[in-house]
């Protein structure tokens, strides 16, 4: 299997990217595989600062052209060809995706590597309108999608449940996933106090640890079945 990029994104703030990602990589280190985290919210790197003690992390702009170029020469760099690369995307990036997003696409083959994105959802449209622009760049790359249960169970996103996007998300082989709520007392610490998911186990109270197994353990179920 060639090695893997995963792009975790929504192109819209306070939507949970940043945890999925953080979700996604300590799965991933589970699994035993080496990961390099390239975030892209410059502006608030929440995952770069809970991982950067722990994995190897860079910081890439991908709202310019460069950044582009830059994340394909880090991807390319010989200590890191090995390596999974997770990429946490920045609520802006919508515009730097539709510009630049072929200059990933196009060289996906001489990298050796798969793209595989995780597109988080919340209740409202423009979730899905975001999606629908994102695919018209990467359209034909793996894709599924992650609608957040902390704003409510899956009868919830009526509008993407029942949108023409998620036949055309499943019929290409994605899946529409569920990732449950993790309570606001355990997320705290990891946002504010910039922990990694397999830190914050070490350190919380017994009760915030068993939640945050809780919640590792249904991440590892949704990711599995995207995965395997």
């Amino acid at each position: 299997m060639m090695n893997r990029i995963y792009m975790v994104n929504s192109f819209k703030g306070g939507v949970g990217k940043s945890l999925v990602c953080m979700g996604l990589i300590d799965y991933l280190r589970q699994l035993g595989e080496d990961c390099l985290l390239v975030d892209t919210d410059t502006s608030n790197p929440d995952v770069y600062k809970a991982y950067t003690n722990v994995i190897p992390c860079e910081m890439v702009d991908l709202d310019a052209g460069d950044g582009w170029i830059d994340l394909i020469n880090l991807c390319d760099l010989e200590e890191h060809r090995q390596r999974t690369v997770v990429i946490n995307g920045a609520a802006r990036s919508n515009e730097g995706v539709s510009k630049f997003g072929d200059t990933l696409k196009g060289i996906l083959p001489d990298l050796k590597r798969e793209l595989v994105t995780f597109w988080v959802v919340n209740t409202q449209r423009d979730c899905v309108e975001l999606l629908k622009d994102y695919m018209q760049v990467m359209g034909g790359l793996p894709l599924h999608v992650i609608r957040n249960g902390y704003f409510g169970g899956e009868d919830k996103f009526e509008i993407y449940n029942n949108s023409a996007l998620k036949k055309s998300v499943e019929k290409n082989g994605g899946k529409s996933l569920t990732i449950s709520e993790l309570a606001g007392r355990v997320s705290s610490v990891l946002y504010s106090d910039r922990k990694s998911i397999e830190t914050a186990l070490t350190e919380m109270p017994l009760g915030n640890r068993a939640e945050l197994l809780r919640w590792r353990r249904d991440c590892k179920a949704m990711f599995d079945k995207a995965l395997k």
